[in-house]
């Protein structure tokens, strides 16, 4: 099993990457009207006695820190969401137990990463024949210091298993465990290319909108198109 101490740690770069987002999920505005933990709170008791779906639009809150939420970025929403709306299935670098900011280093990777799991989502459904679906394109800008560095790991490692998520799991948590803010690793869906696996958004300096794009089902996902840009 790959161990936390036996991962490089990376310097610090500013880095600019990228994701996509379902475009029936809206960003939670509540999280980018305030700039700091403080006015968050605040506003969230006021809201939370008038708004009775507020606790479906933050998710578990309880999840993360009030510290580590990057209040007063642009995108903050995007960069926290992950965190409170936590998928009980898991991911490749988590069990189901806490959220984790998936990042791609290009577009390209981003939309063969969601292709992907779209694939394998959509063909469980049984007489599910043709559906389109629209995704909200994300450019990250982030620092990865004091990320721990999986990419030197060969792809033949089970971590990069392309189904099996079982020695991933320890390693996420590992990661998450010994407070490093993030991992990088190399995309299992684009080879030659990266992606980052943050377990924490305080990295995040700003997440921004750039193109819509589609994915069309028909037993599978036949094309995939970009729509416009913002």
């Amino acid at each position: 099993m790959v161990r936390v101490s036996e991962l490089g740690e990376l310097a610090g770069e500013q880095l600019q990457a990228y994701r996509l987002v379902n475009s029936k999920f809206p960003p939670i505005a509540l999280f980018d009207d305030v700039a700091d933990a403080s006015e968050f709170e605040v506003l969230y008791q006021i809201q939370a006695l008038t708004n009775p779906r507020l606790q479906n639009e933050l998710g578990r809150i309880e999840l993360i820190p009030r510290g580590e939420i990057p209040f007063g970025i642009p995108g903050c929403s995007y960069a926290t969401a992950p965190f409170t709306h936590v998928n009980p299935a898991g991911s490749r670098f988590s069990d189901g137990s806490f959220g984790v900011l998936y990042l791609a280093a290009s577009m390209e990777t981003a939309l063969a990463e969601v292709r992907h799991h779209q694939n394998q989502y959509w063909s469980k459904v049984q007489d599910f024949n043709y559906e389109r679906f629209v995704f909200r394109g994300l450019s990250c800008t982030f620092v990865d210091e004091a990320m721990r560095d999986a990419a030197s790991t060969p792809m033949t490692d089970p971590i990069y298993d392309p189904s099996d998520y079982t020695h991933a799991h320890p390693l996420g948590k590992a990661i998450k465990n010994a407070g490093c803010p993030g991992l990088r690793y190399n995309s299992v869906r684009m080879h030659g290319s990266y992606c980052w696996a943050l377990m924490t958004p305080r990295p995040v300096s700003s997440i921004l909108q750039t193109a819509h794009y589609e994915m069309i089902w028909n037993g599978q996902i036949t094309s995939v198109n970009k729509l416009s840009v913002a």
